[in-house]
């Protein structure tokens, strides 16, 4: 089925708009680049001060053409795109690229400029990438329409392919992109796409995505990411691509933040700049990668190999040494490096000297090499239900000497069976490159993007998309009479929740002494006390909590202690009263919350609870809303998740119980996105198995 992208990408005819003779020059690098990589369509110069160009026919204007044009690489001063675009609707051009700087990243009337672009864009229908964008390249349908040197074409140089499987490369800085394609091919991996989506006035990294998920010649994407603004295309691509199991390897630059995020509850504030995207990337199963070398590393091993069944790796080496490392090296990211069994030894001690090892790591030496006893190690592992990935480690400095033969490794990797990669600890020659990748094996060079990548596979083999959510458990409710003020009281903010349709203790807010008897009638000893303002969200920070109270007496003494306290503290407060209900029975800490990203919307968090929380900072985050199996993930994902699981024979908690309270939370967040900031409900107490949480804090915040 056609894309809409399809003639932006593979275009029967260019006009360059602003095209030079000079090749030293941005303009005249664009048609260079065209022609060196053989563009098989039609190109059309364009600028008034030529007659030809290069031996093309260069045209005073586009409309002067006179002929069908699916793409425009403008390369003109900024004052003038906007007129140059014009014209190109005019003549019915589909697609324009913008190479031209000087607009939003300049602010003031530069941004303006950029807005008439879009609009442009939304009014024409014409297809526009840019501006201040590095342009793209289609390797496949031989369209370099960049100025980037990467693609330039060496005369004689052959090029090292290892990978038939290709990578789509999308990034927001074209510098970072066409570095990706650059280290690419020296791996020897092949590329279908480089686009550099620049200021996205009109398509953005997420329509690019879309593209690169649907296309059949690529089979692994890379993306390099500063900020997301076509957030609905994103999200659609993205779960296209989990649907269809395309890996996805994500860079998300922007981490550190200049300042704080102002919010009032402790969901928010731990929130930092990219625990949404990263939440994102979570629930599609992109593959998070905050190192250049490292993603490429992740992106070479999945072109040229299947995804393991398992956590099993056997290490193969010629140096006793180098095999340890390797084995450290994944063992350290979680992954096993199981003993043989004794038939499969049995069967490697054949192949090597006696002073070789085969229990795994299997040292086969250097000998074993030039008795062939490495290949048939491998052979022997890739037949092999024992281990699910194999590690080959090894030297392969040598210009003239290979430790395998093709016409054996060949069929091995082409079979696909299992994951081999390849690392070598000295620096590979070219010649043990290129004779690798004839039978279809990258060698790497960089033993820790190694473990991470083979930790990553094994992750994301595993990785199922989330069931959709059942929304119907919650009944749909007006809450807007909750929400008078920005931030509500813990009493206000409960009262929202059961309206809700959230369990929650029986509790009574008492305002004057003589509410007291019915309360503790009601709520039974032992019980809690705690002051109630909107304008006090940590009540302990004050003295505001009084807890285990056993006698009537009690009562009395605390009601006054938390009003005199609140109003020392906090004279500016509006203090409601004082909130009254049981004591909850012991359980596991937990916070639960949402906050709001201004990106991707309504966030669904679970952490380790308590006065720890900000502490520890042991988070998890999701968008809302989300099913009970994903909230069970969640849990999974926690540093703390043992003390849930029966942590040194503690009673196992009722995990079944907490995930259903942050599915339902999930809901209410995104339900009730335009009323609700944030919600917070810490501690939640996890009971036994069996016997449910208990919600004993709250904070909900409505919208400003």
């Amino acid at each position: 089925m056609p894309h809409p992208l399809d003639s932006f990408f593979a275009p029967a005819s260019i006009a360059l708009i602003g095209a030079s003779r000079d090749h030293e020059k941005i303009p005249g690098r664009l048609l260079a680049m065209l022609r060196k990589n053989a563009y098989p369509g039609k190109i059309y110069p364009v600028n008034p001060n030529y007659a030809e160009i290069d031996g093309l026919a260069c045209y005073k204007s586009i409309a002067d053409v006179g002929a069908p044009i699916d793409l425009a690489v403008i390369i003109i001063p900024a004052r003038t795109v906007l007129a140059a675009l014009e014209q190109c609707a005019a003549a019915g051009v589909k697609n324009a690229v913008i190479i031209s700087s000087g607009f939003a990243e300049e602010g003031g009337d530069s941004a303006a400029m950029q807005d008439a672009i879009a609009a442009l864009a939304r009014r024409t229908g014409m297809r526009i990438s840019g501006p201040n964008a590095e342009g793209f390249f289609s390797q496949v349908q031989r369209v370099a329409a960049t100025f980037s040197p990467a693609v330039d074409v060496k005369p004689g140089v052959v090029p090292l392919v290892a990978t038939q499987k290709r990578i789509g490369i999308v990034a927001q800085s074209g510098g970072i992109g066409f570095a990706y394609y650059n280290r690419a091919k020296a791996l020897g991996v092949a590329v279908s796409y480089v686009v550099s989506a620049g200021n996205e006035s009109d398509l953005g990294a997420g329509e690019f995505l879309d593209y690169m998920v649907q296309d059949a010649s690529t089979d692994v994407i890379l993306l390099f990411i500063e900020g997301i603004r076509d957030v609905e295309k994103f999200i659609a691509a993205a779960r296209r691509a989990a649907e269809v199991k395309k890996p996805v390897i994500v860079t998300k630059v922007g981490r550190s933040g200049a300042g704080e995020r102002a919010a009032a509850s402790h969901t928010a504030s731990m929130a930092g700049w990219s625990a949404a995207y990263d939440a994102v990337f979570a629930k599609y199963g992109f593959i998070v990668s905050n190192d250049l070398d490292e993603a490429l590393t992740i992106a070479a091993v999945l072109a040229s190999n299947p995804l393991p069944r398992g956590d099993r790796v056997a290490v193969v080496t010629v140096s006793g040494g180098a095999g340890i490392w390797g084995a450290d090296a994944v063992a350290l990211r979680g992954l096993q490096v199981p003993e043989l069994s004794e038939s499969i030894q049995a069967g490697i001690r054949t192949l090597m000297p006696s002073y070789g090892t085969a229990r795994n790591p299997i040292d086969v030496t250097a000998q074993g090499v030039t008795s062939g006893g490495l290949q048939k190690s491998v052979d022997l592992l890739t037949a092999s239900d024992e281990v699910d990935a194999i590690l080959v480690v090894l030297s392969l400095s040598s210009e003239v000497r290979m430790p395998f033969s093709e016409p054996e490794l060949k069929p091995l990797l082409s079979a696909q069976h299992k994951p081999v990669v390849f690392y070598s600890y000295t620096l590979p020659s070219d010649f043990a490159r290129r004779e690798l990748a004839k039978s279809g094996a990258v060698v790497l060079s960089g033993l820790t993007h190694v473990g991470v990548t083979m930790r990553q596979l094994v992750d994301y083999a595993s990785f199922k998309l989330p069931k959709p959510v059942d929304e119907t458990r919650l009944p749909a409710r007006d809450l807007s009479a909750y929400l008078t003020s920005p931030v509500l009281s813990e009493a206000d903010s409960k009262a929202l929740l059961r309206t809700a349709g959230i369990a929650l203790p029986d509790e009574v807010l008492v305002k004057d002494r003589g509410g007291l008897d019915e309360a503790i009638a009601r709520a039974g000893f032992p019980l809690v006390m705690k002051v109630q303002s909107p304008d006090i969200a940590h009540k302990s920070e004050i003295g505001g909590v009084r807890v285990n109270i056993t006698t009537k007496g009690e009562v009395f003494l605390a009601f006054e202690s938390l009003l005199n306290n609140a109003r020392k503290h906090r004279p500016e407060a509006d203090i409601q009263g004082v909130l009254v209900g049981p004591m909850a029975k012991k359980g596991v800490e937990i916070i639960v919350g949402t906050m709001t990203d201004k990106t991707f919307g309504p966030m669904v968090m679970v952490g380790l609870g308590g006065i720890t929380t900000e502490l520890f900072r042991d988070v998890v985050y999701r968008p809302a809303s989300v099913s009970v199996e994903e909230a069970g993930a969640m849990l999974a994902g926690l540093k703390a998740a043992p003390l849930l699981n029966g942590f040194r024979g503690a009673a196992k908690a009722d995990v079944a119980a907490l995930a259903q309270l942050i599915a339902d939370i999930s809901v209410l967040a995104a339900r009730h996105a335009g009323e609700i900031a944030e919600i917070e409900l810490n501690p939640v107490l996890v009971h036994a198995e069996g016997q449910g949480v208990t919600i004993v804090d709250a904070l909900v915040v409505g919208r400003n």
